[in-house]
């Protein structure tokens, strides 16, 4: 297990430490790059939640995204919402989705997210 980035956990403590505080971040973990907006650990549940619950044969899962978290600590995860996989000179998907990536498993990682064009 490799060492998690002390740095990316700065920045992502900082982004847990307020439900308003958003910033984009792209990382590489996996081969796949991840591009997109970071949010509260929080609100990405309470999203998830939110999207499942809509949904007839999802709707039961809801719950696990809604269970609260113990007691604080450094962060471990990155929560994406309006992310995308960059696929060439695709996002996928189009819209954006919602995304937990593991600080330790990112290999590499900037401040800012690729938006594209069809120019």
């Amino acid at each position: 297990m490799s060492k998690p980035d002390e740095l990316l956990v700065d920045v992502a403590a900082l982004v847990e430490s307020e439900r308003s505080n958003q910033m984009t971040l792209t990382v590489v973990t996996g081969g796949a790059v991840i591009t997109g907006r970071l949010a509260p650990e929080s609100v990405w549940r309470q999203r998830v939640s939110e999207v499942l619950a809509d949904s007839a044969q999802l709707s039961e899962f809801s719950a696990a995204f809604t269970a609260t978290k113990g007691e604080e600590k450094a962060p471990t995860h990155l929560h994406f919402h309006v992310a995308r996989i960059l696929q060439g000179t695709v996002g996928i998907p189009e819209t954006g989705g919602m995304y937990r990536v593991a600080i330790e498993d990112v290999s590499a990682w900037t401040v800012g997210d690729f938006s594209y064009s069809d120019q």
